[in-house]
């Protein structure tokens, strides 16, 4: 399960042991007990972040954790890729014109942003939509946003959205909530570098300053300054889940 929307505490107790149980276990829970283990841990961690999660997210969250394993990998082409001493530093690909669920959110933080717009993703996956169940999840999940004082500073509004799984492609379900969006992207070339641990602003911001030293000179050419985009491919309960940055060519 792909989620960008809240970073774990990694001071919390028994976080380990909480993510091991919502990434190893994708049966689902039937006692009450463990079902309020998860909900607590999700407040836990989305607290650190200034970050309610609601009492109604708890369906949500256990259908999400039943499904963990069935995961769609949004398609691409590979294009070109730049290593050192075996390891990837960066990797050019092409994504294919489809269908997102999209919400935009400008909240103080951006992980505030992040956070409070998967929730409302989250729900459309499980069962907020006119087809009347789950879904099904693509990963990554992104977050594209804006940036401002030389790519210093990121904006306050951000756009996170998953690419819908190829069953709905040609007929996407409707969402019931109207903040959720299902759009038409065009095809889009990136240059994607990973990284592990938490999306904060932090992290974000270091990130794309080490890949734009990566990518200087020619290799820069034709890549946007203005926007960018935070790739997540594990969800909150993994201590050094995957990311990539993604810089997108005009």
């Amino acid at each position: 399960m792909a989620l960008i929307s809240l970073d774990d505490l990694e001071g919390l107790d028994e976080d380990e042991q909480l993510g091991d149980d919502i990434t190893d276990n994708p049966e689902p829970m039937g006692d009450e007990e463990h079902s309020d283990r998860l909900l607590a841990h999700w407040r836990a961690v989305a607290s650190t972040h200034q970050v309610t999660v609601p009492t109604e997210m708890r369906g949500p969250i256990q259908e999400m954790t039943r499904n963990n394993q069935q995961r769609e990998p949004v398609p691409f082409v590979p294009v070109s890729s730049q290593e050192k001493m075996g390891e990837v530093l960066w990797e050019e690909r092409v994504y294919p014109a489809g269908k997102w669920a999209c919400v935009r959110q400008a909240e103080e933080l951006y992980e505030q942003s992040i956070s409070k717009s998967f929730m409302k993703l989250m729900r459309f996956i499980c069962k907020e939509n006119s087809a009347g169940g789950h879904l099904g999840l693509t990963v990554p999940v992104v977050s594209t946003v804006a940036t401002a004082d030389e790519g210093k500073t990121l904006s306050k509004s951000v756009e996170t959205a998953f690419y819908l799984p190829a069953a709905f492609q040609d007929a996407p379900p409707r969402p019931h909530d109207s903040d959720v969006r299902v759009v038409q992207r065009d095809a889009f070339a990136v240059v994607a570098r990973p990284f592990s641990g938490t999306t904060n602003e932090q992290t974000v911001t270091r990130n794309i300053g080490l890949l734009w030293e990566l990518v200087g000179g020619a290799a820069s050419d034709g890549l946007r300054s203005d926007a960018y985009v935070v790739a997540v491919y594990e969800n909150p309960g993994v201590p050094r889940r995957r990311n990539e940055i993604w810089f997108l060519r005009r």
